[in-house]
């Protein structure tokens, strides 16, 4: 019997596509480039399970045309399932795709559990559904997932460092960070469990440790796909930023964060969320917007994730572009639909208008549409240091609309968690000296 290289049973229809196979799974749960070689193979080997991984990554391509992409690989692997020989795992490896591509995510999540269940050692399928429980905000699922194949796949540092990353979205710092660190002892170049321990870090206020360790293990991020290595320099650019470093934050953003994949949904958004934070902390970022818009211009309209849309639609509505109109009509329209899911109608909605408030200087409005949706913001997805970006907008509403109360009762509890941080601690006390309070003498008092 065939086996991958993490021992699960393979059926292929030529034996030289093992290579390309391993490549996908390898290049998967390392987050690697080489992913892309299972491509190479499509026409010469028309087993199901190359092409059902064929159709999953033109669905990571996160766009509007994904779906009609993978149609013809997914086709090919379930017409290909009547061949007896072709394992459980196979099977259930196509079905979950398939489901993807249907966009039954409720399915697919649960066959990527399933799998776990009957074989732990499938990390591709793991991943796969720890990536969808995370589009969902299902940060319990993703830990769950990854406890069932873990006893089974404790010899694989990748497995620690997918581990990591859930216990740290469900809250449960000391155990994030044990398994990131002993994911990146058993391989130094573990982009994810860094990733990870970076927010470990950005959590917990350790902003200088956060910052030395981005910048230390930052060699080893070579060959990687274009998301993680530019969201590790992102992630990396946060902890700058938090030391009042702009100069330091905008050279990251120009050479590693902006421009490696320039069309990609992830580089874009990562892009967004840094430009934006930067304005929030008081820089001028000169005119990068439009550089980023010009490419935003190019999706069209997507709808595939509101997470994704959100901030498509803050890019475009900074860089003054018309687009953002027609991309929040869209999302009105998508969200009354009665097949769509209601996280679109009650959350992306209200985030959505919320948004392109801000971005267009209507402050008092910003604060009452994101103020509708930030308590459930989780389930449009992202991480919690994403998605505190729509908590920075909402605050930075707040103080220019005069709601100066409300503001300090925010502001100064993200003060105190970040001890470190200088730009909370400046902006804590510009906002204290407009509500008259003379900050030195309590200080002294």
């Amino acid at each position: 019997m065939t086996t991958d290289s993490l021992g699960n049973p393979v059926t292929l229809r030529e034996a030289g596509s093992l290579g390309a196979v391993n490549d996908f799974v390898e290049g998967f749960i390392a987050c690697e480039a080489r992913i892309v070689h299972i491509l190479d193979i499509a026409e010469t080997d028309t087993s199901p399970l190359v092409q059902a991984c064929c159709a999953a990554l033109h669905m990571f391509a996160e766009s509007g045309q994904a779906a009609s992409n993978a149609a013809p690989f997914i086709a090919r692997a379930q017409a290909g399932l009547a061949d007896a020989a072709i394992s459980a795992r196979e099977r259930r490896w196509v079905a979950a795709v398939a489901a993807w591509v249907a966009g039954d995510l409720p399915r697919a999540m649960a066959l990527h559990e399933e799998q776990a269940r009957e074989y732990p050692r499938d990390l591709a399928s793991l991943k796969l559904g720890q990536y969808h429980l995370f589009n969902a905000g299902n940060s319990p699922g993703m830990l769950r997932l990854a406890l069932q194949a873990l006893p089974a796949s404790a010899d694989v540092p990748y497995m620690h460092g997918m581990a990591a990353f859930a216990w740290e979205q469900c809250h449960l710092l000391p155990q994030a960070e044990a398994a990131a660190r002993h994911a990146i002892a058993l391989r130094h170049k573990e982009p994810w469990a860094h990733h990870a321990l970076a927010h470990v870090l950005l959590t917990q206020g350790r902003l200088r440790e956060g910052l030395d360790f981005m910048r230390a293990v930052s060699p080893s991020w070579t060959g990687l796909n274009s998301f993680m290595l530019t969201h590790n320099w992102w992630h990396t650019a946060l902890f700058a930023l938090e030391f009042d470093r702009p100069d330091e934050v905008l050279a990251l953003y120009d050479q590693q964060v902006w421009g490696v994949a320039r069309d990609y949904s992830q580089d874009q958004i990562g892009a967004v969320s840094l430009l934006a934070r930067l304005e929030l902390a008081g820089v001028d970022v000169g005119p990068r917007w439009e550089d980023v818009a010009n490419h935003l211009t190019k999706r069209g309209v997507d709808l595939v994730l509101p997470f994704l849309d959100l901030q498509y639609l803050y890019g475009l509505a900074r860089a003054g572009r018309p687009q953002a109109d027609t991309l929040l009509a869209h999302i009105e329209a998508h969200a009354v639909q009665p097949q769509t899911a209601a996280v679109w109608r009650d959350v992306a909605l209200p985030a959505a208008r919320g948004l392109l408030a801000h971005a267009r200087g209507d402050h008092a409005q910003a604060v009452r549409q994101l103020g509708s949706a930030l308590p459930r913001m989780l389930e449009v997805g992202g991480s919690h240091a994403q998605r505190d970006l729509f908590e920075q907008i909402h605050l930075d509403a707040l103080v220019r609309s005069g709601q100066w109360v409300g503001a300090q009762n925010l502001l100064q509890q993200r003060a105190n968690a970040q001890p470190e941080s200088q730009r909370l601690a400046r902006q804590a006390r510009e906002l204290q000296q407009r509500l008259g309070l003379a900050v030195d003498a309590m200080s002294a008092a």
